[in-house]
């Protein structure tokens, strides 16, 4: 998912802007130089050149930032609000650029260069922006990146916040209904399209039922009996939480496990977020670029090994080489997560005469010995992990990361606690904590679930590189099953 607000894409960002200034100089230092006609073509060499693009290096770097650039696209849907801020925070730096010329004495500088390059700074600045703009409006007008609210409340603040974040599609924003407060509100239409579809007491329900990445309180707390219990709920199962202004929250700073705080403008409306999940932006948007690499990298190394694989199924078993299954991602999304078919064709239909040898509690599904797995090939490819691989293609997909929470199927999903549910908060992936421990296979359902919370409470980057290398050491020994 993409992450533009963190401190990397911020960073990547900025560094972006200074490559396409640089190279606005460069090419008006040309310009002058060689392309115009005469007799405007021509530089003195006495300026060093070199300094001033030191100079603007700096001076862009700062007054670009300064101008308010670098806020989130899906907050500032007007592509005209960022071209006036680049052409502000151009005619800045250009002043700047000016001043300090002439105060550490650059003299015979061409202001006919200046003002080329003035003007390649602003087309290049804008065609870049308007490029990112138009790619996210397209994205997201076509139902993708989007983000899920549901508020609690229904009156002028719950307008309020429906008619900022519908405003525009292009946003990547949905407000999936509203929460009212008493019975007789089920039903009410708050705004065109939006209706209250609970109270209060259907809040864990509704969380369960739909794919929630955002909780609203747009009710004052102090309305709201036992409000922490409601915003623990959330937490727990690991939806992010916003509370609009009244800050009636001094009773949640005492509580033990307390999930990230920042404060934050949302649309216009200052704003409290609570998340349960890691803040290390720039990390996980470090571990998404890894993903995607690394993961069609792999696709292209093992696509003989995938050719082998598939070529023993079709002659060993009948039935499709690959495996799919309905899976719950991140905050519940569904998709279809791939795997190399290690069971006969009618395995699914068998299940139900085999469920009272299962061997793990909890809604889990496993035997040690079973029967409806491929003689010799399925057992291989299970022991070596191999029949996971083609999950590199829900990675390219971005359903799934290389490292995460294994994807749990819906009917499981359903019988878990709260807390349980927190494991959703975060991409699944195609190895974990509990893939790499020992004895896995025996390890009960409420470790496994504590070792995917320990993850998510834990990541990092570091943590992403010891479960890949030990989950090498896992297929080497064969450990799976």
């Amino acid at each position: 998912m993409l992450k533009e607000n963190s401190a990397l894409v911020v960073r990547g960002h900025r560094v972006l802007d200074i490559c396409l200034t640089v190279a606005a100089f460069v090419g008006a230092y040309f310009i002058k130089r060689d392309v115009l006609p005469l007799p405007f073509r021509g530089l003195i060499t006495d300026p060093n050149y070199y300094v001033i693009l030191l100079l603007i290096v700096i001076i862009w770097y700062i007054v670009l930032d300064l101008s308010g650039l670098y806020e989130s696209y899906r907050r500032r849907t007007s592509f005209p609000q960022i071209f006036w801020n680049m052409l502000k925070g151009v005619i800045f730096a250009t002043v700047v650029l000016i001043l300090a010329m002439y105060l550490i004495k650059i003299p015979d500088v061409s202001r006919l260069m200046i003002a080329i390059f003035f003007f390649l700074d602003i087309g290049l600045l804008t065609l870049s922006k308007a490029t990112a703009h138009r790619v996210l409006r397209h994205y997201r007008s076509r139902g993708f990146n989007f983000r899920n609210f549901l508020i609690i409340g229904s009156g002028d603040r719950a307008k309020e916040v429906i008619a900022a974040v519908t405003a525009d599609p292009g946003a990547g924003l949905r407000v999936l209904g509203c929460v009212g407060t008493e019975d007789s509100e089920v039903g009410k239409e708050v705004q065109k399209g939006i209706r209250v579809i609970g109270t209060l007491d259907h809040t864990e329900r509704l969380l369960r039922e739909h794919v929630v990445d955002e909780l609203v309180f747009a009710v004052p707390l102090r309305e709201i009996e036992s409000a922490e219990k409601h915003i623990a709920l959330a937490e727990e199962m690991g939806v992010a939480v916003r509370i609009l202004p009244d800050w009636q929250v001094h009773n949640l700073m005492k509580r033990p496990v307390l999930p990230t705080i920042h404060f934050e403008n949302f649309f216009g409306v200052p704003s409290m977020a609570l998340s349960s999940t890691s803040p290390r932006h720039a990390e996980l948007l470090i571990k998404s670029a890894v993903d995607y690499l690394v993961a069609g990298l792999l696709l292209l190394a093992f696509s003989p090994l995938f050719a082998l694989i598939a070529l023993a199924l079709k002659l060993l078993s009948p039935g499709p080489i690959l495996f799919t299954q309905v899976r719950c991602g991140l905050n519940g999304r569904k998709f279809r997560v791939y795997k190399f078919r290690t069971m006969v064709w009618d395995a699914e239909s068998k299940r139900k005469e085999l469920e009272h040898l299962n061997e793990t509690d909890g809604p889990v599904f496993k035997i040690k010995n079973d029967p409806r797995i491929i003689p010799y090939l399925g057992t291989f490819l299970r022991k070596t992990g191999l029949d996971e691989l083609p999950q590199l293609i829900n990675v390219i997909k971005g359903e799934m990361s290389l490292v995460g929470p294994r994807p749990p199927i819906p009917s499981e999903v359903e019988q878990y606690d709260l807390w349980q549910r927190r494991r959703l908060s975060m991409k699944p992936g195609m190895t974990c904590l509990w893939q790499t421990a020992r004895n896995r296979n025996e390890v009960p359902f409420e470790q496994w679930m504590n070792l995917d919370l320990q993850y998510i409470d834990n990541w990092s980057l570091k943590l992403d590189f010891v479960i890949l290398f030990k989950t090498i050491g896992v297929v080497f020994s064969g450990e799976g099953r």
